[in-house]
């Protein structure tokens, strides 16, 4: 037993020599007597206290880099009091574990404010079992995978954040297709004959051969099932996230500084340009109490020769102007509609109530209504409109559609063809030419009139794909953003999508000439990293919805800060200086000369 203990005691004797050889060869190696001798003599009319912060100034910069030691997730609620994630990261500095900051995401999920009860019982389950299994893989697996990593170096985090989740995907495929071969098959029914078709119309007199063909309309393509949604995906964008901002931090740089040198393979720009503006000022969707259900938002859009700051209080004044005369108007007259259940129930009062977006929704029966009060309220203001700002509006189509119809339902009970609105979307376009940009205008089922509505309004206004794009994954996956033919993307950050996926996506819109639009969604909580991600990434637009509700307003606040910020740094530049002098256009105003040519290429 004494022999073995003393084989021990050797054996710790040699490892302590061979640590002190290692150090003293590390001191010779780098000359640390010399330094220190040097330090010693440059501080000896110092105060004690100064010469021990010297001292521990040089030695930190000797200490181990910060590394990653903990991850922890949570579940919080956000702005609609409806559960969301949130991820706190640690690191051990100088052999202490230190909290460094937290991150919060948004759920991907969609606020349907008409939904029914059971559909709603419905959502908020789903969206309960997405966030608490973000939280479980966080707080189980995540801290594991990424223990011990430096946070600047993002490419390894995400790297090893998609390996984990491809596993995760892996692991739900495997448990769906046990359960399924776990079920009882079912005796398939026997085939049912067809009935014979019935026999063709006798021709009435008169009738030329062929006119009935030319009025049939294409049958109308059934909705694509949605993209499929892992339970706990939010856990890889957030974490990422919430790593990039610990980076940020431990070099004391704004976030928007570490996402540009991601983007700039290290380097940072010597200039930054403020995002545009979209402004949302009114609601009039389908969700709204009145008739018209084409614009779920009506959106302000300031001119670039605005500073950010000026910009927000043009769209303050505006949305101010539009309460004002929303509370001068009589309430309408009391009339009876029928409703689903074919029961009578009274028409609602002019305007309603702030949306989850943060905009007024407001009851309108035709198209031009919330287009005259704008007009009306720029003209009180002395404004131009077309000068001082132009107008988008998102036609949200994917929401319009009634499949029991196959057409399109802009107002209640006045239904459009798919065909019948590009006629629209031109005819709207040419009465108000202030109107330069149209979001979701049809399902990204009616590919054939997305391509239709680009060429005949392709150097007046300007068609984006919100919802109709995809997810950042989807289209990363295939490698192509045209598959919808458009001038721009609206990219927001959710589920999976990693620091490096939305680097590459807003480099693959750029080398497209699109326009990179970075958006909110719907329910949205009050962390504001979308904004730096937005001036870091070099988007042309950023969309925030309303000047109203405090997860918005903190992100509106990020804008005028970081603005304040550049300018004292001396990097700010003026957004009508990254455009080209050449005029093709009206849009040239609001858009890049560049993109419009490569739109009439295309």
């Amino acid at each position: 037993m004494g022999d073995e203990d003393g084989g021990r005691r050797g054996g710790i004797t040699r490892d302590l020599q061979k640590l002190k050889q290692q150090a003293m060869a590390y001191y010779q190696e780098n000359d640390v007597p010399r330094k220190l001798e040097d330090l010693l003599n440059s501080t000896f009319y110092l105060q004690p206290a100064d010469v021990y912060g010297h001292l521990a100034n040089y030695f930190s910069k000797l200490a181990k880099p910060p590394s990653i030691c903990k991850i922890v997730g949570k579940a919080i609620l956000d702005g609609l009091g409806l559960p969301t994630l949130q991820v706190e990261i640690s690191c051990t500095i100088q052999n202490f574990p230190k909290y460094i900051c937290s991150v919060a995401i948004p759920t991907h999920f969609e606020v349907v404010e008409n939904a029914l009860p059971e559909a709603l019982d419905a959502e908020e389950a789903e969206r309960a079992q997405a966030v608490s299994t973000a939280v479980q893989w966080i707080n189980q697996s995540i801290t594991e995978e990424l223990w011990g990593l430096v946070p600047s170096n993002q490419a390894e985090v995400d790297h090893r954040l998609r390996i984990f989740f491809e596993h995760k995907v892996q692991e739900d495929k495997e448990r769906k297709e046990l359960e399924k071969s776990q079920e009882e098959p079912v005796p398939a029914p026997p085939p049912v004959m067809p009935p014979p078709p019935p026999p063709p119309p006798s021709k009435k007199k008169g009738q030329k051969a062929g006119r009935r063909d030319t009025l049939l309309e294409k049958p109308v393509l059934p909705a694509e099932p949605p993209e499929p949604v892992l339970h706990g995906s939010m856990a890889i964008g957030a974490v990422s996230l919430a790593v990039a901002k610990a980076s940020a931090t431990l070099a004391s740089d704004p976030l928007y500084l570490t996402l540009a040198s991601l983007k700039h393979d290290q380097e940072q720009p010597s200039t930054f340009s403020m995002p545009l503006l979209m402004g949302s000022v009114l609601s009039c969707g389908k969700s709204s109490p009145g008739k018209l259900h084409l614009m779920k938002e009506v959106i302000c859009i300031p001119s670039p020769g605005l500073t950010t700051k000026q910009s927000i209080e043009l769209l303050l004044e505006i949305q101010k102007q539009v309460n004002r005369e929303m509370e001068t108007l009589p309430p309408p007259k009391q009339e009876t509609k029928k409703g689903h259940n074919g029961g009578k129930r009274a028409q609602p009062p002019i305007t309603g109530k702030v949306s989850h977006l943060g905009c007024l929704t407001i009851n309108f029966d035709a198209i031009e209504q919330p287009l005259l009060l704008i007009q009306g309220i720029c003209s009180n203001l002395g404004l131009e409109l077309g000068v001082n700002f132009h107008l988008a509006i998102n036609c949200a189509g994917h929401e319009l559609m009634d499949y029991s119809k196959g057409k399109y339902e802009v107002m209640v009970g006045t239904y459009k063809s798919a065909a019948e609105m590009v006629e629209l979307y031109v005819d709207l376009i040419n009465k108000y030419p202030s109107i330069i940009a149209l979001i979701d205008p049809f399902r990204k089922e009616d590919s054939e009139q997305w391509d239709s509505l680009y060429a005949a309004l392709t150097s007046r206004c300007y068609i984006i794909a919100g919802t109709a794009s995809g997810s950042v994954s989807k289209l990363l996956e295939y490698r192509n953003i045209s598959t919808l033919k458009s001038h721009g993307l609206i990219i927001k950050h959710t589920n999976q999508t990693t620091m490096s996926d939305l680097v590459e996506i807003t480099h693959l819109i750029n080398g497209k000439k699109h326009l990179a639009v970075f958006g909110s969604t719907d329910s949205e909580s009050s962390d504001d990293s979308l904004v730096d991600l937005a001036v870091g990434l070099g988007a042309r637009f950023i969309k925030l919805g309303g000047l109203s509700r405090g997860e918005r307003m903190t992100k509106y606040n990020r804008l005028l800060a970081i603005e304040e910020e550049l300018i004292q740094r001396g990097i700010w530049e003026d957004a009508t200086a990254t455009m080209a002098e050449e005029s093709l256009g009206p849009l040239d105003s609001i858009f890049p000369t560049e993109i419009i040519e490569e739109s009439a290429k295309t």
